[in-house]
């Protein structure tokens, strides 16, 4: 994208703002304004109602609307929506009906990816899940939050922050992961467990909060 200034044309970057000095020496500073869609991506505050969010969800919610209805047979059907709804996969993926999601398109998961019935994963930041992740029945990923005092909560803007997963992890049923959270390479995490902070590699993890209780091997 250029600007055009006193006959001089400038490259913007989207988001970002720049000092340029004309040959007159006059500054000049350039601007561009993040969109909502931005801002969430990025970890500001964002406005969730925001037409292009909203759109974003209603489209996620039509997509693992026809997956949930699809029958437990169909894996070409299921994988052509998983194509659509998430931001990108591998290779084998195993995900049990029902499925939820805020958009889709923050999910990326390597190889060898199952998620056992009735998983929730609010998207708004990535969501990164490694090779060989297994999640077991009603396991919660959330990347949204809100701002903690209440006169700012009510006004509607909310927060998100990515979650990562590594290689061959297996979450327990049940286990809620909160925004910002990374769980190591080979790691189990005990069902129930409410993770609010990063886990190691190769450990066993349970509790609310959720701590480090055995180191395993690879």
């Amino acid at each position: 994208m250029f600007c055009k200034v006193n006959e001089y044309y400038f490259n913007l970057q989207v988001l970002k703002c720049y000092c340029y000095r004309l040959p007159n020496q006059q500054l000049i500073y350039l601007t561009m304004q993040k969109s909502e869609l931005q801002k969430m991506l990025d970890g500001d505050l964002y406005d969730a109602s925001d037409a292009e969010l909203v759109a974003g969800r209603s489209k996620a919610r039509k997509l693992f609307t026809r997956y949930n209805a699809l029958d437990y047979d169909d894996k070409e059907g299921k994988r052509s929506v998983l194509k659509e709804l998430l931001g990108g996969f591998t290779n084998a993926i195993d995900i049990q009906s029902p499925f939820y999601c805020d958009y889709g398109f923050n999910i990326f998961a390597g190889d060898n990816l199952f998620l056992n019935f009735n998983c929730i994963i609010l998207d708004c930041a990535r969501v990164t899940l490694g090779n060989n992740v297994f999640m077991a029945p009603n396991v919660q990923l959330y990347t949204a939050y809100h701002p903690v005092i209440a006169s700012e909560r009510i006004k509607g803007p909310e927060y998100a922050a990515p979650i990562t997963i590594g290689n061959n992890v297996w979450l327990g049923g049940g286990v809620i992961v909160c925004p910002g959270v990374t769980i190591g390479d080979n790691t189990t995490i005990g069902a129930g467990s409410v993770v609010i902070k990063d886990i190691p590699a190769n450990v066993v993890a349970v509790g609310n909060p959720c701590r480090v209780i055995k180191e395993i091997g690879p």
